[in-house]
C-alpha cells in the first residue's frame, strides 16, 4: 500500500497547532487541506485568495499541467482558511492564500519553508513516528479511507484529480491484513 499516515495520527497532527497564533492558524488550515481535500503540496502553494468560492462553499485547484478542477469545501476546511485569513493572515499584496510566516512575506515556497516543512513541524509536535513525513501522506490517507469506505477506484481517480487510471491503481494493491477477517475457511478442511 502507499504510504498513508494513519488517520489518528493525522488528526493529531492537526489538533497539535496553537490556534492562538497567525502560524498556527495557517498550519491547521494548510494541514486540513491536506487531510481533507488530497491536495498536491505544489496545489496548495499555487492557491490564490480567488480560489475560495465562498458563496458555493468551494476551492478551485490549478492541478498538474495547469488542468483547473473544482472541489467541495467541507465545513471544518472553510471555517480554518477563514480564521486564518481573519486573524492569522498578514495584510500584503501578495494573493497567494497561504503565506510564508516571515520576512519577506509571499506565498509558500517549494522546499524549507514550504508545506512539508508544515507536515514535519506538526508530526514532530504531535509527537507522530511515522517511517515517512512528507505531504504525500495526507493524500494517500485519503485515498486509503476513501477505498476501506467503498469507493471505486474510478471514484477515487476523480477525488485525486489524476488523469490515468495507472494513476490510481496503486490504491488496488492488497492490503492483507485488512482482508484476514474477511477470509472464510477452506471448505475441504486442514491438509
Amino acid at each position: 500500500m502507499p504510504k498513508a499516515i494513519a488517520p489518528e495520527h493525522a488528526q493529531r497532527a492537526i489538533d497539535s497547532c496553537d490556534l492562538g497564533t497567525a502560524i498556527g492558524l495557517r498550519d491547521r488550515a494548510v494541514l486540513l487541506v491536506l487531510a481533507r481535500l488530497g491536495l498536491r503540496a505544489r496545489e496548495i502553494i499555487a492557491l490564490q485568495l480567488d480560489d475560495c468560492d465562498w458563496d458555493r462553499g468551494q476551492l478551485r485547484v490549478c492541478g498538474k499541467g495547469g488542468r483547473v478542477g473544482v472541489l467541495p469545501m467541507p465545513v471544518d476546511v472553510g471555517e480554518a482558511i477563514a480564521a486564518y485569513l481573519k486573524r492569522g493572515r498578514p495584510r500584503c499584496e501578495d494573493r497567494h492564500l497561504f503565506l510564508r510566516s516571515t520576512a519577506p512575506i509571499r506565498g509558500l515556497q517549494p522546499g524549507g519553508d514550504g508545506v512539508g516543512s508544515i507536515v514535519r513541524y506538526a508530526l514532530e509536535r504531535a509527537h507522530v513516528e511515522v517511517p515517512y513525513r512528507g505531504s504525500h501522506q495526507f493524500r494517500h490517507a485519503l485515498a486509503v479511507r476513501l477505498l476501506r469506505g467503498g469507493a471505486s477506484l474510478p471514484e477515487i481517480g476523480e477525488v485525486l484529480r489524476h488523469r490515468s487510471p495507472q494513476s490510481t491503481s496503486i490504491y488496488a494493491r492488497v492490503d492483507l491484513e485488512a482482508l484476514r477477517p474477511l477470509a472464510l475457511r477452506w471448505p475441504g478442511g486442514t491438509p
